[in-house]
């Protein structure tokens, strides 16, 4: 499941969609196109208890940067997403990790840039700094981050693909047990950034513009058969043609037991929903007509009980051949 929800949130359409809603509200201000895949395995290095540096792989799920034009300057966002089928009840570190590890390697990246232009200007004998600004200070030196460097933003959102409702903390303060306000003061939080469908009005899925929309409804009323019924109802058009990557979550996420041709590209979710009720009420038929057949009652009888032909009752209990 892990594989497939990354996959459709990899999509540049699905991931514009995540943060259209969460940073505007619906609005399309993030357009696909103006997302770049990004790497997102990071490095992190702590020391270990022998003080020997320990690399350590952390990977995001999705990672991708924006690019704008905003008041005559490009400007530069890095989105993370990360999918969470189950509960995370340590999110707010984990996301904070991620991150401070985006920053750190800004910074890493900056100091090498700053060393490899230096170098190149000594090579080639041109100055090491440009006309107007001095050698780097001893403070830019040691940092490698020069005093006019500026870090890209690092958003991260998590999105939980479960219809239960989060109730593990959303902030790191939420996971401290700490009530003096004066030591919180010096504290800085972190926040859990969330989408849950479960804690969603259905005002709030339908800003999505995207698939997802039908994804979130879906998953909030997986197992609340008279509101999914209501739900499809309400949406039927979108519903009958949800995109194959799409009703493949629901499925691996639900395990509604949709089934659909592995050659479709679009899927009609409401008759895919309608035939498997059919059979799941055709299954307990067959069942109903085999206790009361063992019972003793005559075929024409089960046939009215169960509400089948004769026939056809016939056929399940291996009398005859059930009509065509």
């Amino acid at each position: 499941m892990d594989t497939i929800t990354k996959d459709y949130v990899k999509d540049a359409d699905i991931f514009a969609d995540i943060f259209n809603y969460y940073i505007y509200g619906g609005r399309q201000v993030i357009l696909p196109e103006q997302l770049a895949e990004r790497d997102s395995t990071k490095i992190a290095l702590p020391y270990g208890a022998d003080s020997a540096v320990v690399p350590v792989q952390k990977f995001r799920d999705v990672q991708k940067l924006y690019a704008a034009m905003t008041d005559g300057k490009m400007e530069y966002i890095l989105y993370g997403a990360e999918n969470q089928a189950e509960i995370h009840y340590a999110m707010a570190v984990k996301n904070n990790l991620y991150d401070a590890l985006e920053y750190a390697g800004q910074v890493e990246e900056a100091a090498k840039s700053h060393r490899q232009e230096m170098r190149r200007k000594r090579e080639q004998g041109e100055e090491v700094v440009g006309e107007g600004r001095k050698n780097p200070s001893t403070g830019e030196f040691l940092s490698g981050f020069w005093r006019e460097d500026r870090l890209i933003p690092s958003i991260t959102v998590t999105i939980f693909f479960g219809s239960e409702k989060w109730d593990g903390p959303l902030s790191l303060f939420d996971m401290m047990d700490i009530s003096d306000q004066d030591v919180l003061a010096c504290m800085d939080n972190y926040h859990v950034r969330l989408i849950a469908p479960s804690q969603m009005t259905d005002e709030e899925i339908m800003k999505f513009q995207s698939s997802l929309r039908e994804v979130m409804l879906f998953i909030k009323y997986s197992k609340d058969s008279e509101n999914l019924s209501r739900i499809l109802k309400v949406n039927e058009k979108r519903f009958r043609e949800v995109e194959r990557r799409a009703a493949d979550v629901i499925e691996a996420v639900t395990n509604s037991g949709i089934k659909y041709d592995e050659g479709e590209e679009a899927v009609d979710v409401c008759q895919a929903i309608q035939e498997m009720r059919k059979e799941s009420e055709q299954k307990k038929a067959q069942e109903v007509a085999g206790n009361l057949y063992k019972m003793g009652l005559d075929i024409e009888k089960i046939a009215q009980a169960v509400g089948y032909a004769v026939e056809t009752v016939k056929g399940w209990l291996g009398l005859e051949e059930s009509a065509p």
